[in-house]
């Protein structure tokens, strides 16, 4: 089993543990075990993600529970499509109701932000990001699902890639000094030793804020440069300056990203945007369970 699917396994059962307790106690005080029929319908619009997780969730009270998606992650749905039929007995269905719902509209209400940025980049080459700034536990699930809204993964933590921040450079000295220590870090041994092999893949992307800085970092030769928290004006004259050094320099914008201001950053020129509010300020997609009926 890889990494994200553990870490999903271990999020629904918690949740399921933090939903049942000791059990359901309205389902087992007011219905007689009996096969029943349901479906998942969504009311509102947006990008599919989830479907794991729903499965699980229904599996994981009872293995004889059959959940069939009839639409996958990435596809979009409308308000009334139904999305899901379940089979099964109707107390360990309407006992993983919640948590099912949960994960479903939560990851798809990222799903389905994403994709609305990405759909205002229609037109520009470039990239929508995520970052760190994920629920603490779910951040696999949540870039999962960035992904399935068209968007693209950012490192997956600090292990991954080498950012070196405005706090770095200060405790460094100077953005060439910090870049000349990262480097040589990423030769030693203790490194090797800590991360393993590969390493002469880590990018090296340095956050800049004034020309000089973007100056001196493109002569370090830096894979990546963030330009983060610009006005759209200032983020222009960086990115020109950018291109006149180094014509093929890739260049990330960030900061109080939005919907209405993402399509001219990207007019701007830059390769991408990275967008904490696509995980953490997504609104929930709405979903609700109905039973249909009882297997005969």
């Amino acid at each position: 089993m890889d990494v994200y699917h553990r870490q999903m396994l271990d999020l629904v059962r918690a949740a399921l543990n933090e939903d049942i307790g000791p059990g359901d106690i309205t389902s087992l005080s007011c219905l007689l075990p009996d096969r029943i029929r349901a479906e998942i319908v969504a009311k509102s619009d947006g990008i599919l993600s989830g479907v794991e997780a729903v499965t699980l969730a229904f599996q994981l009270v009872d293995s004889a529970n059959r959940v069939n998606f009839l639409k996958q992650n990435g596809d979009r749905f409308r308000s009334g499509d139904r999305v899901t039929e379940i089979e099964g007995y109707n107390h360990t269905i309407l006992t993983s109701e919640r948590v099912a719902l949960n994960f479903l509209g939560h990851l798809s209400g990222i799903a389905t932000f994403t994709g609305q940025f990405v759909a205002k980049l229609k037109g520009h080459k470039c990239r929508i990001l995520d970052t760190r700034k994920t629920t603490p536990g779910y951040r696999l699930l949540e870039k999962r699902a960035v992904l399935h809204g068209g968007g693209t993964n950012h490192r997956v933590g600090l292990y991954d890639m080498v950012l070196i921040k405005d706090n770095h450079i200060a405790v460094c000295g100077s953005v060439s000094e910090a870049v000349r220590m990262a480097r040589e870090y990423l030769a030693s041994a203790d490194c090797r030793q800590q991360f393993g092999g590969g390493l002469d893949k880590v990018e090296i992307e340095v956050e800049v804020s004034t020309e000089p800085q973007l100056a001196e970092a493109i002569a370090a030769g830096v894979d990546r440069l963030l330009l983060d928290n610009q006005s759209v004006e200032s983020l222009a004259a960086l990115v020109g300056k950018a291109r006149a050094l180094k014509p093929d320099v890739k260049l990330e914008a960030s900061g109080n990203v939005t919907l209405d201001n993402v399509t001219a950053i990207a007019a701007t020129g830059v390769d991408f945007i990275s967008s904490g509010a696509i995980t953490h300020s997504a609104p929930s997609s709405d979903f609700s369970l109905r039973v249909t009926g009882a297997v005969t």
